[in-house]
């Protein structure tokens, strides 16, 4: 491991004793296999630890921050440290031993000291709710118990006005007393009243006591818990101001010298060259063996890389399944030559044809051959270079979901989400080969790899699309040129949902109700598709259900975007009980795998694994059938892994080249280029009817921008009407249907329990007649 920089740096300059409040001072932090270990200074306050690159930086630009509190600290050597919390690891290293053992000493004073404080104010330390659930059920606890207790207090002070006035009146009468027996009876009534009174003032008083012990027990913690969120929301819009300046500063430098743009560092991905050696040798190789990572490793330190260290990395994922593949040893040197040329062959469909170790049916020729009979667009208009000032959105944004923040369009491309939706069809081939399979088990391989093929799209397609209007449709009808069928429906505004259902003259029916959960986090925006994809083949009967991964898309405000796929899926046949289980890896600057990893076990009712698949999201998918299994040595953490011997690794899915000059056109593929492409027939609320995004994709955002709002203000107030009718029905007693999508209607689903849309029909029908009547005016 490198030292670089190490030998004139002094680790504790001006750094106060440990235990203390603040400690500062100078450590050594790993950044990358280029650079090394680089001096950087690191304050310790409020249990979190900053670094900078120098003194002079703690004014304006903090380089990253670790909180304590969930943080695990741990010591390598004599004078290295390990900070990890969540997915941030930071490797760090002092000049003496003896400085290590100051810093340490520190760390764990903080630590303890931001855990009790934690505590104590009752602050859930994640970044997604301000409290956890147990503190909310302690402060309705305690709301409950103060409202009662102010009851008991109205109560008292209503019985005290009450006899208050009672004894007023008996003492009145007293006075005007003269005949001595009567005066010893109103004595008698005044002195019950009294006693009546003070009772009820002695109950008021203790209630009153109860009360505001209570209150004094609670208002501490209250004041500082909203102290402390005080705090952290002006210290989240001050640290957003400075990088929206920061941005703006890098946006003026990088157009006064354009010819800098070529060497600027891009975001990570894996090299061109490197990544189909490292696909060779893992999966091919015959004396190759596998391993997936098993608990937490220490990264290793072996390669170079050229990222910059302000980059935001996350370590690998701790729960792989551990499992070894090792390739027979019957396999030739021809067989392995001949996958190797099907794996370059550049995505044409008879890679396909290669998995010799498939039933025949599952090999017969596709429909892909048929030459379509309607010639498609290749090019849409490039797109243009338009500058946009982040802060004046950017300070509305914080905290709130994304469908419901007002975006430009400068942040969209020129589709809609239903297009978007559409375009898991890209590689329906998959599909048809997969009904004429006769093994479910491999069957279910080609699914596997169609699951996967609907995110190679998005590697480079940062932008977001165009949120549907509600009643908005899009229709794909390809049945002369691949025989199905497409549509979806936006069934649902608030939260946003969208319907679709395929149906293939080929064998199989595809239908899906996607809702997107999206949460805004600062430096990334997560993506969570919520909803189960179904898919049935119509001979067999198979029907196979399965869910999306997260979406992460990261530098949302400095630096260049990109996007990750993570997370786990599983496929079942509902009808063979087979399954599936996919595994995305999260990308990870620490890990020797490679980038955009997915790997995944095909096993029957019975849990034994027959396929192992293999590859990464954005190029290919492979997979090799298993000969023998056996349970191989220990690993970490004394967990055993699973060794499989299997047969050569065979083509599922390669991805399709980009079209040329894709980046100029928001990096379309070939079949989103077409998906915007006006077409004669279509329904009046299909989206490439929608004038904003036509606007957009002719190059004219400031039009599509006024478009937008318009398009916008209707759809909210038809939203108010429809409100307002629901309102006027419910004061007159009747019953209020509310809004329902018009070629989708809600029904539970007997497989997964839930209540989803599914297509009524009558769509393909009207647009054979022309007869759109009853479509609403949505643009």
């Amino acid at each position: 491991m490198s030292d670089q920089g190490k030998g004139s740096a002094s680790a504790s300059a001006a750094a106060p004793v440990p235990g203390s409040d603040t400690y500062k001072g100078w450590l050594f932090k790993w950044t990358n296999y280029l650079k090394g270990y680089q001096r950087r200074w690191f304050v310790l306050s409020n249990g979190l630890l900053s670094y900078y690159r120098t003194q002079a930086e703690m004014a304006h630009t903090c380089r990253g921050t670790i909180n304590l509190a969930t943080a695990h600290i741990d010591t390598e050597d004599a004078c290295n440290i390990v900070l990890s919390s969540g997915g941030r690891t930071y490797h760090l290293k002092a000049s003496t031993e003896v400085e290590r053992q100051r810093w340490v000493t520190a760390l764990e004073l903080a630590k303890a000291k931001a855990i009790r404080m934690m505590n104590d104010q009752s602050d859930d330390s994640g970044d997604e709710e301000p409290t956890s659930q147990s503190d909310r059920s302690e402060l309705q606890g305690t709301l409950k118990i103060l409202v009662s207790k102010l009851d008991d207090l109205s109560t008292c002070n209503d019985l005290i006005a009450k006899h208050g006035a009672a004894l007023q009146r008996s003492l009145s009468e007293l006075e005007g007393l003269r005949v001595p027996v009567e005066g010893g009876e109103k004595i008698k009534a005044v002195n019950e009243r009294a006693t009546l009174f003070r009772i009820t003032s002695n109950a008021m008083i203790n209630a009153c006591r109860d009360f505001l012990d209570l209150a004094e027990t609670h208002s501490r913690r209250w004041q500082r818990a909203l102290q402390y969120e005080r705090e952290q929301r002006t210290h989240l819009e001050e640290t957003i101001e400075q990088l929206a300046k920061q941005h703006n500063s890098l946006e003026r430098a990088w157009r006064e010298a354009p010819t800098l743009a070529s060497s600027a560092p891009s975001a990570p991905t894996c090299n061109k060259e490197y990544k189909p050696t490292i696909m060779r040798q893992c999966l091919y190789e015959p004396t190759n063996v596998h391993v997936l990572p098993v608990g937490s490793e220490r990264p290793h330190k072996e390669e170079a890389s050229d990222e910059d260290e302000d980059t935001e990395y996350f370590d690998a994922m701790e729960d792989s399944p551990a499992f070894i593949t090792v390739t027979a040893t019957e396999s030739t040197q021809h067989r392995r030559s001949q996958s190797n040329l099907s794996g370059a062959s550049g995505g044409q469909p008879s890679d396909w044809n290669q998995d010799d170790h498939m039933s025949p049916s599952c090999n017969d020729v596709s429909g892909k051959e048929l030459q379509p009979r309607r010639r498609r667009r290749t090019r849409i208009p490039d797109k243009p270079n338009y500058s946009l000032n982040l802060w004046s959105i950017m300070k509305n944004c914080i905290g709130k979901e994304l469908s419901k923040i007002p975006m430009p369009v400068n942040f969209n491309e020129p589709l809609s989400m239903l297009q978007r939706l559409t375009e898991d069809l890209e590689y329906h081939e998959l599909l048809d080969k997969a009904a004429r399979c006769e093994s479910s088990l491999e069957q279910m391989c080609l699914v596997a790899a169609f699951s996967v093929s609907s995110y190679s799209t998005t590697v480079h397609r940062t932008a977001k699309p165009f949120n549907p209007l509600l009643g908005e449709t899009y229709e794909l009808d390809r049945l002369e040129e691949y025989g199905y069928r497409s549509l979806c429906e936006q069934v649902s505004h608030h939260p946003p949902a969208a319907a679709h259902h395929v149906i293939s003259q080929r064998g199989w029916t595809l239908w899906q109700e996607i809702t997107i959960a999206s949460k805004f986090r600062g430096k990334y925006l997560s993506i969570m598709p919520l909803g189960a994809i179904h898919l049935q083949f119509h001979a067999s009967g198979n029907h196979y259900v399965w869910r999306k991964v997260t979406s992460t898309v990261h530098n949302i405000i400095v630096g260049k975007l990109w996007i990750d796929q993570s997370g786990d899926i599983e496929i079942v046949n509902h009808r063979t009980k087979e399954t599936c289980q996919l595994k995305f890896s999260p990308y990870s600057y620490f890990s020797r795998d490679v980038p955009r990893k997915v790997t995944g076990v095909v096993a029957d009712s019975g849990g034994q694994a027959h396929y192992i698949l293999s590859g990464t999201w954005d190029e290919k998918i492979e997979s090799a059938k298993i000969i023998q299994s056996s349970r191989g040595g220990g690993g970490l953490e004394g967990k055993q892994k699973t060794v499989y011997q299997t047969l050569s690794p065979k083509l599922l899915w390669k991805k399709y080249p980009l079209p040329e000059n894709a980046e100029n056109m928001y990096h379309f593929s070939a079949l989103a280029l077409t998906l915007n492409e006006p077409e004669e027939g279509v329904g009046l609320t299909d989206s490439r009817l929608r004038p904003d995004q036509r606007l957009m994709e002719d190059g004219r955002w400031d039009e599509a921008n006024s478009e937008k709002q318009r398009l916008e203000e209707k759809q909210r107030a038809v939203r108010r009407r429809r409100e307002a009718e629901a309102s006027d029905a419910l004061d007159e007693g009747r019953e209020y249907e509310g809004y329902k999508p018009l070629w989708f209607h809600q029904r539970r689903d007997s497989i997964t329990g839930e209540t989803n849309f599914v297509y009524s029909g009558g769509y393909w029908e009207a647009k054979d007649r022309e007869d759109w009547s009853v479509c609403p005016d949505i643009f």
